[in-house]
């Protein structure tokens, strides 16, 4: 048997047996090993049994991620919500920022990027005194990324920039790979295509570095900017 199974066993003896800190324990445990592996039903189920022994700002956490993943975002925001209540009640600053970051995930799927903005610009502050440079790192993106949506490339560009020395300095050099992508196409956007081929560039590095699974489909972007930087300097020579 397995840890992961073991720790399964006894969970299950844990809510029979109505030993909540040890579910909720256990349970926690658990569901980050399934969130990661993208085991999102049991995930829900697991949180389900536990929160049978009363609330767990964890385990209703964990419930909401599962279900923005399976697409039941009213579900999700309702979870979320009980599990933000309870990280206020209980002074939970770091909790309290990843819930309002994820709330804010949500909304930005239902299309409602406002919402979405409302949320993030909650969690920022906190991140920011709680010092996670990585949850602070990705909810920028997450801005940026609603900005871009907007059709506010420059914000989106403001934003980005101001995550990457984070992602840098956490060491995550995907995430690193992903905004720098992100930002090229701005770039592109905007017909800067020598700062987009110089991002690109750095982009393919990064994957190679990391083995990334978009080196292929990112190196063929960056021929394809390549030609059309080369098509317009053609252009303007022949002018």
């Amino acid at each position: 048997m397995t840890s992961v199974a073991r720790w399964v066993e006894v969970h299950r003896l844990a809510v029979a047996g109505r030993e909540a800190g040890i579910a909720r324990d256990v349970g926690d445990r658990v569901g980050r090993v399934w969130l990661a592996t993208s085991r999102f039903t049991d995930v829900a189920r697991l949180a389900e049994l536990t929160l049978t022994l009363g609330e767990d700002a964890r385990a209703l956490y964990q419930l909401g991620w599962a279900k923005t993943a399976t697409g039941d975002r009213a579900a999700a925001l309702e979870y979320y919500g009980q599990a933000l209540r309870l990280c206020r009640a209980a002074g939970d600053r770091g909790n309290e920022a990843a819930t309002l970051s994820n709330i804010g995930l949500v909304y930005n799927g239902l299309g409602e990027r406002q919402r979405a903005l409302e949320y993030y610009g909650q969690a920022l502050p906190i991140l920011r005194e709680v010092g996670d440079r990585a949850g602070e790192a990705a909810t920028l993106i997450n801005i940026g990324a609603v900005y871009d949506e907007l059709g506010e490339r420059q914000r989106a560009l403001e934003y980005y920039g101001q995550s990457l020395p984070m992602r840098r300095e956490v060491g995550d050099r995907r995430g690193e790979a992903v905004t720098r992508y992100n930002v090229a196409m701005i770039h592109r956007a905007q017909g800067d295509l020598g700062r987009a081929v110089a991002e690109l560039e750095q982009v393919v590095e990064l994957d190679r570095q990391v083995s990334h699974p978009d080196l292929q489909s990112d190196t063929e972007m960056l021929h394809r900017v390549r030609q059309e930087l080369a098509s317009s300097n053609r252009d303007q020579e022949s002018r």
